[in-house]
Formats: C-alpha cells, structure tokens, sequence
C-alpha cells in the first residue's frame, strides 16, 4: 500500500480526535476524504504529513514508517500539501512564490524555470506572474497556492478544501489541473464540502465520522448505502393536496410532499429496497399525468443517511 493507517489513535487531552482509524490507499488512487465538522479529517491529514504524532497505531506512506525526524523530512519532500489556509508570501511575485518553494524542495537552475513555467501555464497564471497575490483574487491565490505545492512534481497532493470560497472560473481550473494530476500518476487525497467535486474527481470515497472511517468505497458503491432508493418526482395537472397524503400510505415511502405552491409536483422519497414506483403510479391514475421522473441516490443521500448530518453546512475539519 501507499499510505497505510491503521489502528491509529491521536488524543487532544481528553477528546479522541481519531478513535483506532485503519485507513489505506493505493498508488495513482484519487480518495475524497469526507466527514462533517469534528470528524477527524484534518488531524488525519497532520498525523499523515507528520505535522502531529499518534499516540498509537501504525503510519505508513510510501512504505516508511513516519517515525522520526530525519525519516519524517524525507517523506515531506516527496509530498505536496494544500492546506485551508493560504501558505503564500503576499508581497513576492507569483513566479517568485513558485520559485522560492520549488527550490525549498531542492528544484534548481534549469529544471525549476521549466517547471515554475508549466505551472503558471496550468493554472492559468502566467499573465500575472509578475504581480504579488496581495493584489490577486481569492481564486487567483487558492490557484498559486496549489503551485507551490506541485512545483516539484511529488507522488502524493494532498488537497484540504482547496476550493472553498473562489469563483466558477477558478474552482474549474483547479478541478482540471487536479484531474489532469492523478492522469500523469500522481497519487491525490481530496478533502471538499462539494460533493460535486468529488463525485467528479475521486475514484475512491471515505466518509469519516467521530474520528473513524464509516464508508470506504467508490462513488457508486457508498450511494448505494443511502437509506433511500430513488426520489420519484410526479407532475399532475391539477392540484391534490390528497394525493399526497395516499402516497404517503405506501410501504417503503419515507416522505413524500408538493414542491410548488400549486400543489402539482410532488416529490416521494423511498426506502432502500422498496421498488415501489409502479405503485406510486397506481396511486396516481385517476389524475392526469403530466410527467414522471426518478432519481437513484446521490453520494450527498449515502452521507446524510451514514451521519445524519449535512456536509456542506457543516464547516471545520
């Protein structure tokens, strides 16, 4: 494996931060780390980059233990970490950013202006790399912060909300370079209050609650542990209020409820298992059907059945 936790403990006095976690992750993977807020998934992330020491379990990545601090040294340069707030010298050029980390990691000379080069070019910043952040966007920072980060090409990135409060055109350019990263090899760990960036993104998905992994999976494979089985939408053409009461009748139907103040559509959430669609319509025959639709859970249904919580209003870890 290429990153292994397992059983790992990490204490702040009397709160368990992480309670026996086994975590691994294979070369090349793309694994979003999601988990609502105080579930562990940044001190998962400082015990993996050696920024804080477990107080018990097993840490591995890229094979070496992280023990140690001549070995821990070692592991970080073959790291690259974008963490939520913005690591970036406000008064230096972009290019001077990029240089001045490129060569913390030991890229020199030829090699560096070629790569300082490629990551402007990539992230959409070469027209400004002459001009110091402090005069950059929100985007335009999160965006050079993710370069200092990957100017010296490590095999893991690990991305701690890097796309929190920026604007469409930056959040698409960090999705791309991120994509276009695990393409050439590089091994990602993904941590987002956007679900629609991970189902984008992630070949693997971990979903994290008091200081444990919950889910392990991939997108399709954690939806499918929704308690939900599908969200059937019906459209009628005239409005009734009871019928929304009869749906509420059938077996296997969670909630059921118009979404327009006409009363004529009306959106029914169903029970895992329950297939209950051809009843739903049975229901509703002797009303004119206007349209019907469903929708198969979502990675955001599994999440709120597995925590009981909503990720995107939850902040923090």
């Amino acid at each position: 494996m290429f990153v292994t936790m397992k059983d790992v403990v990490k204490r702040y006095n009397t709160f368990t931060a992480l309670d026996h976690l086994t975590l691994s992750l294979q070369k090349g993977e793309t694994l979003g780390l999601l988990g609502p807020n105080g579930a562990g998934k940044s001190t998962t992330i400082k015990v993996l980059t050696g920024l804080t020491s477990a107080n018990a379990g097993e840490v591995k990545v890229f094979g070496e233990e992280m023990r140690g601090k001549t070995n821990i040294i070692e592991i970080r340069k073959r790291m690259g970490i974008v963490p939520q707030d913005l690591a970036l010298y406000e008064t230096l050029s972009a290019r001077d950013n990029l240089e001045y980390f490129g060569k913390l990691y030991g890229v020199h000379g030829g090699e560096l202006k070629k790569r300082v080069d490629e990551t402007l070019d990539i992230l959409g910043l070469a027209d400004v790399q002459k001009k110091a952040p402090k005069k950059f966007s929100g985007g335009m920072k999160r965006r050079l912060n993710i370069g200092c980060a990957i100017i010296h090409k490590p095999d893991l990135l690990i991305l701690d909300e890097p796309t929190v409060g920026i604007d469409p055109q930056s959040r698409n350019h960090i999705l791309d370079f991120v994509a276009e990263t695990a393409k050439q090899g590089t091994t990602v760990i993904y941590t987002s209050h956007y679900m629609e960036e991970v189902e984008k993104l992630c070949t693997r998905v971990c979903i994290m609650d008091t200081g444990r992994v919950i889910a392990d999976g991939t997108v399709d494979e954690i939806a499918s542990r929704s308690i939900f089985e599908e969200v059937t939408t019906i459209e009628i053409k005239e409005p009734a209020p009871s019928l929304v009461e009869s749906i509420k009748k059938i077996q296997g139907v969670l909630s059921c409820a118009a979404t327009d103040s006409g009363n004529k559509i009306i959106s029914i959430k169903s029970k895992s298992g329950s297939h209950n669609l051809a009843r739903i319509l049975e229901v509703a025959a002797p009303y004119t059907l206007l349209g019907v639709s469903t929708q198969k859970p979502t990675l955001e249904d599994a999440f709120l059945s597995l925590t009981g919580k909503s990720l995107r209003d939850e902040g923090g870890e």
